[in-house]
């Protein structure tokens, strides 16, 4: 009777294992191994964890327990002062972002830069931005291309907390950039970049200082050469090389008839020399979008397209342009 009693015990846990979905070699059991260690008991009875995993009353498993690895990001918008010999481009690669990220989150920077002078910065690739009468969580949101719910919860607060004036940190996906006011992607083609503003043109002048006579005096040379100049010719189609909106249209001496559009990030861009301008003051613009034709008005020698990059009016380097062959 005794032994029949083994065997049908020895049964039913059989039956109970298979069920559960277990061997013994899933368990991890092994005879006498067990002798001083863990409380089971308590653990199933108080709840508990063990390793990266967590149960609860009844041994059933929750979740696993994360534990962080590194310190987690903070969430608030730093301040750096400008030291000496600091420039864009070296704030920014300071903190691993592009500098038209820097320009985005200091509306208004101008340059040369001052020893002392606050720069915000994100913590994360985003922007800075300071809460304006009229904003909500929702228009904010837009204007990024984020969701109301991620532009909260990064910032930790809720939207009836949003007041002028409170600084928050918008993260921006590097990989879709930000939006125009519409909503819709300011630069579709090369997110955080500028694209060519003719497709395949060659670059024949960089900015910088040059030998040409015809280029002003700037920062110190004789002659400097204060944008990039595109070879195409007489009508070619010219696009925007970044979204925003368009600020100025028509002649300006040394430019000739021109197109300004104040981008998504702040910056000016500057599109030059050309023999018809198609935009108009106050239109919005995505990058990619046809704004002009090239021409060879102003101070110019032949047709070409001169992009100019400025920075709180002074010019700045647009360095490579998406798509163009030299």
């Amino acid at each position: 009777m005794r032994s029949y009693r083994y065997a049908s015990h020895g049964l039913v846990l059989l039956i109970a294992v298979a069920i559960s979905g277990y061997g013994v070699s899933d368990l991890n059991l092994s005879i006498g191994a067990r002798a001083g260690g863990v409380d089971a008991r308590a653990a199933v009875d108080d709840g508990g964890s063990f390793g990266n995993v967590a149960m609860d009353r009844g041994s059933v498993i929750i979740k696993p327990v994360a534990i962080p690895a590194f310190a987690l990001p903070s969430h608030a918008p730093i301040l750096y002062r400008v030291k000496e010999g600091d420039t864009l481009d070296s704030i920014a690669k300071a903190f691993g972002v592009d500098f038209r990220e820097v320009t985005w989150s200091n509306p208004g920077l101008r340059l040369p830069l001052k020893i002392g002078q606050p720069i915000s910065m994100p913590p994360v690739p985003g922007v800075v931005v300071a809460v304006k009468p009229g904003d909500s969580a929702m228009t904010l949101a837009t204007r990024y291309g984020v969701d109301p719910s991620d532009l909260l919860g990064f910032n930790r607060i809720r939207a009836e907390q949003l007041v002028p004036g409170m600084k928050l940190v918008v993260p921006v996906d590097p990989a879709t950039g930000p939006n125009l006011p519409s909503g819709v992607p300011a630069d579709p083609i090369a997110p955080g970049k500028f694209a060519c503003p003719i497709h395949g043109a060659p670059i024949i002048q960089k900015f910088g200082p040059t030998n040409f006579a015809l280029e002003p005096p700037f920062g110190g040379y004789l002659h400097f050469h204060t944008g990039i100049d595109l070879l195409a010719d007489f009508g070619t189609p010219i696009d925007a090389a970044a979204g925003g909106r368009v600020t100025a249209v028509g002649y300006a001496d040394y430019f000739g008839v021109r197109v300004e559009i104040t981008d998504s990030y702040g910056l000016v861009e500057i599109y030059a020399h050309m023999s018809v301008a198609s935009a108009t003051v106050g239109e919005m613009v995505q990058q990619g979008q046809t704004i002009g034709f090239v021409g060879s008005t102003g101070l110019s020698i032949g047709a070409h397209l001169h992009l100019q990059l400025e920075v709180g009016g002074m010019p700045a380097d647009p360095g490579d342009l998406i798509g163009c062959s030299g």
